[in-house]
């Protein structure tokens, strides 16, 4: 008599939602036009499994993929966890030369990309490549019964993903799949997230984001990902709409584009909110959102633990501008002063982090690795927070980012959100510059929104004034065309430090 097959589910939800719920749609490609069942996604990623297993692919080693947001790159990530393998999703907005690094320090067994990305790489030892848009990139049904998958530890890496900075090489932070599957309980304990939610996936899969914030959670719930592969505001607005989507991440970037959008504002009767995430929202975007009619909360994370480490409430969020909530389930928080004590009620401190949603490390760096933890094992997140009576956390801001005036703290994330409540502003970085009296001053680099009035840097200045004390207010105001930006999207807040350091006051300028 022949036993059944040995399948360990622990790891991959696609094994029993495949049983529990086949014809549920598990995965929506719109760009592609696909939707694909709990049961055709896993025999997808069998298929992948088992090219994987022909080339020599397995337990340990490292799969490398250069791509959009395409089912492709959500099949081989299961398809890796199945034969013991980790995902490295590259970032394709990287120059040839920093993409070919990253390869090289990945040290992948197999590149897997798009053909638009072939002639990015330029490795003299590179792996083998399979082209994704080749008619024939995959193998035939394989007999699965015969192959049962890899028995992953729960400290094993499922993900490398790779952060950008300002300075020195990227780093590869190790995503367990201890990480990913008790992030995906917090997140859809504390969002209460199940099986009929829908959510697209918008920003691209080489961040934590594009895997973390709804899908890896929402495929643990039997719930339904929505793929968008180059982000439109008015095409998202459709996808949201079109697919009836329940949730929905954004970054505030994405968010001032689908302000200017020409369906803004359209009836969304199955959205229950936004959430915003990746970056500070400013208040004023945010008071238009909900002037649309639709819901949005404030998250918070990072690659290197959650990355959804906060909860709130939609009635919570209306009444606590700027508040991004209490700790999800099995996340412990401490925010610490520089005199290493702890941070006293609606005092700032460093927000430090411990639980199991945290990052295995930093992939060939056990420096930098021990540098971001603290002997007993707190995560120091470089970002600045506060926590009221109520146990409510707001984020100030990143810690280096802050920046000292007459001895006063100067947080640019507040800054920056008075700035976006002007009527002619779409974003606005603020940076701490050199001042003989003060110590450092705000230097405001502003982009004004697309047909808006002229306005003078005078008149922005006396504008934060009305709203902030005088010392938060930035003393000079740059008009530029466009930020520049990290290879993540986030601006590049070092090169503008040294654009500002450059700078005379108290004149402005426009570049």
């Amino acid at each position: 008599m022949t036993g059944c097959p040995q399948f360990p589910s622990h790891t991959d939800p696609l094994r029993h939602w495949r049983d529990v719920a086949p014809d549920r749609i598990a995965l929506i490609d719109r760009r592609r036009n696909t939707r694909q069942t709990y049961r055709e996604l896993d025999a997808a990623c069998d298929q992948w499994a088992a090219l994987l297993r022909e080339r020599n692919v397995g337990r340990g080693d490292r799969v490398a993929i250069v791509a959009g947001n395409r089912h492709e790159v959500a099949e081989l990530f299961f398809a890796c966890m199945r034969v013991g393998a980790a995902l490295v999703p590259l970032n394709w907005r990287l120059a040839p030369r920093e993409l070919s690094a990253i390869v090289a320090h990945s040290a992948s067994a197999l590149l897997l990309g798009e053909s638009r990305f072939r002639d990015s790489l330029t490795l003299e030892n590179m792996p083998p490549w399979i082209d994704l848009d080749a008619p024939d990139h995959r193998v035939a049904e394989p007999s699965v019964a015969l192959v049962p998958d890899v028995e992953t530890e729960p400290d094993a890496a499922a993900l490398i993903l790779y952060t950008s900075g300002s300075t020195g090489q990227p780093k590869g932070v190790i995503i367990p799949h201890r990480q990913i599957f008790y992030n995906a309980i917090a997140t859809t304990t504390a969002w209460e997230l199940g099986h009929t939610d829908i959510a697209p996936v918008s920003t691209p899969f080489f961040h934590t984001g594009g895997w973390n914030v709804f899908a890896t959670p929402l495929w643990y719930r039997g719930g339904t990902v929505v793929l968008v592969d180059q982000f439109d505001p008015a095409t998202f607005m459709d996808g949201l709409a079109d697919e009836r989507c329940t949730v929905a991440l954004t970054v505030p970037t994405q968010l001032v584009m689908m302000l200017g959008s020409s369906n803004w504002g359209r009836a969304l009767p199955h959205l229950r909110y936004f959430i915003s995430g990746g970056a500070p929202c400013p208040s004023a975007v945010m008071a238009k959102v909900r002037a649309a009619g639709y819901n949005i909360r404030e998250g918070y994370g990072l690659t290197e633990c959650g990355p959804n480490c906060f909860a709130i409430s939609t009635e919570e969020s209306l009444a606590n501008p700027g508040k991004v909530g209490r700790p999800v389930p099995f996340l412990e928080m401490r925010l610490m002063k520089k005199d290493g004590e702890i941070a006293a009620v609606g005092q700032p401190g460093e927000l430090q982090l411990r639980g199991p949603q945290m990052f295995g490390g930093y992939l060939h760096d056990t420096e930098r690795t021990d540098d971001a933890l603290t002997g007993d094992g707190w995560l120091r997140t470089g970002d600045l927070a506060t926590c009221d009576e109520t146990g409510l956390y707001s984020i100030c801001g990143r810690t280096k980012e802050m920046y000292i005036s007459g001895g006063e703290n100067v947080f640019p994330a507040e800054v920056e959100s008075a700035i976006a409540s002007h009527a002619s502003v779409s974003e606005s970085v603020v940076v701490g510059m050199p001042h003989d009296l003060w110590g450092e001053v705000g230097c405001a680099f502003v982009v004004l929104r697309d047909g808006s009035s002229a306005v003078s840097s005078d008149e922005l200045i006396r504008f934060v004034r009305g709203q902030l004390a005088s010392y938060k207010a930035p003393r000079a105001v740059v008009f530029i065309g466009e930020l520049p930006r990290l290879g993540s999207g986030k601006p590049d807040r070092s090169a503008l430090a040294e654009a500002a350091a450059a700078l005379a006051l108290p004149e402005s300028v426009a570049i």
